[in-house]
């Protein structure tokens, strides 16, 4: 026999089987109970939630001869012919494929006869939505008055596309997105009857990944499951097969960038790249990461609003203090609209590589909270007996460091290093090569080495300024002895008819200087 999918295998047979419908379980059952049944009805909500599944319950229970509590027996004959899809009274119709007038009519034209058997002739049009302007028309008179014995069960994702007159004469009932706590039940029940030993966080992640449809959750259960065949099921297997990213992760970017560590926060992407992760999951996921960091600096007693365990709650207690909130919705802004360009672009990862320079460089943007967050920093150095006009968070310095000795380096080396350019930049990676995209090498009178950048007036771009820092210059240099053999010290030189930098910026410079008593200059570029 064939392997039957999961979602398939398990389908709920009767009402006690729906998960996270109660709302909607109870009132069917009490109608059928009743017997005090509807003509039309309408389920709406999300994929995965059941509306299928519960149509055709109640299709059964209202043919089903000897019904239990409101729900169908799955003995008699009448239950088993629908449940192997041979009854001749229950009709399931695709709108998706079958949305024209003419489709509509023919279902007209069956409705006149009775049922050969049983109470009802059920018709369930699933993604109704679907249906044409016609065909809404040609179903509106029969919706509105059929045969006694005709019910139509209408389903559909996008209820909002259904006409109002169509609506008017259903019953609607909305299906709620399952919870993480009942899907993760529910699949720990399936994998006891299946024989496989799963973890519970394991499962969990699973439930969460899900999105409130045990459909889907049940898809990649089954992925998981079949990857590691006869093995027990881990929190690190589901994560290897999902590509998801692990808490840690996230904890250890994040530290990261609060360092400033831009070649840290790069070289943390670039494992998850040779890991294979899937990178638009990754934004997703430290999104909420972010988000829940928030929640957690809003109010303490967020244990059962956020979905973590009690040691990654301490670790998002943790880390919530060490971070402003200023600085925390900036990053969750620019995550924001991360995840809305990522999703369909062919160079994900260069994206996330920005978005994360500019979480570690504030100066790079010229928005308000970047600002806010550039004083923060100053005023924190400050305080603590260092400061740096570049605008980055200073290191604590106990003594001046030692100015490192500049080689001598012969013009014809730097030359050679000119016409072997492409080469050099060919041989970069990671945020160097980004850097060098735009540069163009030039041999100065003194025999230095000087890479230009042609940028516009009133803006700093984001390749000039991954060489401000020190570990992305190293490893420019380190590159550079590599292939010609000497180690050439390189500077940056902008070009642009104007000082970069908004007036909002220089005011807020000069505020800072007159409330810290501390003379600030701010340097002209022009005059590299």
């Amino acid at each position: 026999m064939s392997y039957m999918a999961l979602y398939r295998k398990f389908r709920p047979q009767t009402f006690d089987e729906v998960k996270g419908q109660d709302h909607i379980v109870t009132a069917l059952r009490n109608q059928v109970k009743a017997e005090r049944l509807g003509h039309a009805y309408l389920f709406t909500g999300t994929r995965g939630t059941g509306k299928t599944s519960v149509a055709k319950i109640l299709a059964k229970a209202v043919n089903c001869r000897n019904p239990i509590n409101g729900s169908p027996c799955n003995d008699c004959d009448l239950c088993k012919k629908i449940n192997d899809g041979s009854s001749m009274n229950v009709f399931e119709i695709d709108a998706a494929s079958n949305n024209g007038v003419q489709n509509i009519r023919d279902i007209i034209e069956e409705v006149t006869y009775a049922p050969t058997e049983g109470r009802y002739k059920v018709y369930i049009i699933d993604e109704v939505h679907m249906l044409s302007a016609g065909a809404f028309a040609a179903l509106l008179k029969t919706l509105e008055e059929p045969p006694a014995y005709v019910m139509f069960i209408l389903a559909t994702t996008d209820v909002h596309k259904i006409p109002i007159t169509i609506l008017s004469r259903c019953q609607r009932y909305d299906f709620h997105r399952i919870s993480i706590e009942t899907i993760t039940q529910r699949l720990q029940e399936l994998m006891t009857a299946e024989g496989v030993t799963a973890e519970e966080k394991a499962l969990r992640y699973v439930a969460k990944a899900g999105d409130g449809s045990m459909r889907d959750s049940l898809s990649l259960l089954d992925q998981c499951i079949a990857f590691y065949m006869g093995e027990d099921l881990t929190y690190d297997k589901v994560l290897k097969v999902l590509g998801a990213v692990d808490q840690e992760i996230f904890s250890s970017m994040l530290r990261t960038v609060l360092a400033g560590d831009v070649s840290g926060a790069v070289s943390r992407l670039e494992d998850m790249v040779i890991q294979g992760r899937d990178l638009y999951q990754f934004v997703v996921d430290f999104t909420w990461y972010l988000r829940n960091l928030m929640l957690v600096k809003s109010d303490t007693d967020m244990e059962d609003v956020l979905d973590v365990s009690g040691e990654n709650m301490e670790k998002l207690r943790e880390e919530a203090g060490m971070i402003d909130d200023g600085a925390l919705m900036r990053y969750i802004r620019i995550f924001s609209e991360l995840s809305n360009q990522i999703r369909y672009s062919s160079q994900k990862r260069v994206l996330i590589e920005i978005a994360l320079i500019k979480l570690c460089r504030p100066q790079m943007e010229q928005d308000y909270g970047s600002l806010i967050q550039r004083v923060e920093q100053m005023e924190d150095a400050l305080s603590r007996g260092s400061f740096s006009a570049a605008g980055a968070a200073p290191a604590i310095q106990e003594k001046p460091p030692e100015q490192k000795k500049i080689p001598e380096v012969l013009q014809e080396d730097v030359e050679k290093l000119c016409r072997n350019w492409t080469k050099i930049r060919a041989g970069a990676a990671g945020a160097l090569r980004q850097a060098l995209a735009a540069a163009h090498p030039t041999v100065e009178k003194n025999g230095e080495m000087l890479l230009v950048y042609d940028e516009p007036q009133g803006s700093k771009s984001i390749q000039s300024s991954l060489l401000e820092d020190e570990g992305i210059m190293e490893d420019l240099q380190d590159l550079i002895e590599e292939q010609i053999g000497v180690r050439v010290p390189v500077r940056i030189k902008v070009n642009r008819s104007a000082v970069p930098g908004s007036t909002l910026y220089e005011s807020a410079i000069e505020h800072f200087s007159r409330t810290a008593d501390i003379d600030i200059e701010i340097e002209d570029e022009e005059d590299f």
